[in-house]
């Protein structure tokens, strides 16, 4: 294995449960309370180094030099379209992504679908050739799935599991436990567009954007920056929790602190007028077309310059960097000149939003 196991609860000796004895939307936010209901429940049973690492994908050798990257993701998005995408898009892009996360090349997928009676055929229609698509874009195959049906009002008209698989090139070793200080944090693109762009198609905004959601495969754009530099130590996509959470585990995952620049923080006007006007944090919302990376300084200018010759990474910009300390907390620098702590997202703000 070439997983590194984070410093985490024994599973043999948990510490007591910090969270409540029945599930409501806050565990599946992204945030603090998903992870304690990770630590707390499914680690001490099914503990093993690829688990525990604590990535986007797990990571196995098969055999002398040949591994394995495999993630698997559930949607369960409200509603199935919305400005950008669509439930389908949503499925393939979100786990072609993880599985790129961590340097490998995604081949194939398997899907699952629970469809609900009484779903119209015509939306399964558009959201299986918006998958098509989707695979055609990452190029991978869907290879394999498995249909359920379940009675009226069980199911919401339409979830989709999706599994994927990936090959990691020999000496590739990508993964949240990697980030070095003087590493500098990389965000290819705005902030919150996915999220924002599915509260609108909720009728919750109360205004209208031209927003549309960010879904994209990026493991296109992760290869062209993998081709110009080999000090590329963290890739993580900020879905759930959004940046803000994804910075945060990594930044326990390798026991650093990560400090942001407020001003660098790219975010669209749109965004960050929903945002104020409901009280929202753009650093929280959900993306499903952005990555973070934390790369080697000496090579930032070098990868900045290739993700700015791709389609999805335009846009890119350095929005921090790793310091020594304070060790596992990410900190902002805000416009004023003062730093604060960025937490984990404490409950959900923004459910059914993947």
């Amino acid at each position: 294995m070439t997983n590194k196991t984070p410093s985490v609860e024994s599973p043999i000796c948990p510490l007591p449960r910090r969270h409540s004895d029945k599930i409501v939307q806050g565990h599946g936010s992204g945030g603090k309370m998903m992870a304690d209901l990770i630590k707390d429940v499914f680690y001490p049973p099914l503990a093993n180094p690829a688990l525990l690492a604590g990535d986007d994908a797990g990571v196995v050798e098969i055999s002398d030099g040949v591994r394995l990257a495999i993630s698997t993701d559930a949607h369960v998005v409200s509603p199935l379209f919305f400005p950008g995408g669509d439930i389908g898009k949503l499925s393939v892009c979100g786990t072609v992504n993880d599985v790129a996360m961590v340097g490998a090349r995604p081949l194939y997928l398997s899907a699952s679908f629970i469809l609900e009676e009484g779903l119209d055929i015509n939306i399964l229609e558009k959201v299986v050739n918006s998958m098509k698509e989707a695979a055609n874009e990452a190029d991978v195959q869907i290879i394999c799935g498995d249909t359920k049906v379940v009675a009226h009002g069980e199911a919401d008209g339409l979830y989709i599991s999706t599994t994927g698989i990936g090959l990691l090139e020999p000496g590739r070793s990508i993964g949240g436990s990697q980030a070095k200080p003087g590493d500098q944090v990389i965000i290819s693109g705005s902030l919150g567009d996915h999220g924002i762009a599915v509260l609108e198609a909720r009728g919750d905004l109360g205004f209208e954007t031209n927003l549309e959601s960010d879904i994209a495969p990026l493991n296109h754009l992760i290869r062209a920056m993998l081709s110009v530099s080999d000090k590329v130590h963290v890739l993580r996509d900020p879905t759930r929790g959004g940046a803000a959470s994804a910075l945060n585990e990594i930044a326990k995952q390798s026991q650093v602190g990560i400090i942001l620049d407020e001003g660098s923080i790219p975010v669209k006007p749109a965004v960050a007028a929903a945002c104020e006007m409901l009280g929202f944090d753009p650093l929280y919302i959900a993306n499903e077309g952005k990555l973070i990376a934390v790369v080697g300084s000496e090579d930032a200018p070098r990868i900045l310059e290739k993700m700015h010759q791709t389609r999805y990474g335009e846009d890119a910009v350095v929005i921090g960097q790793v310091e020594e300390s304070p060790p596992g907390r990410l900190l902002l620098k805000t416009g004023l000149g003062s730093t604060r702590i960025v937490d984990l997202l404490a409950g959900e703000m923004l459910p059914r939003i993947c």
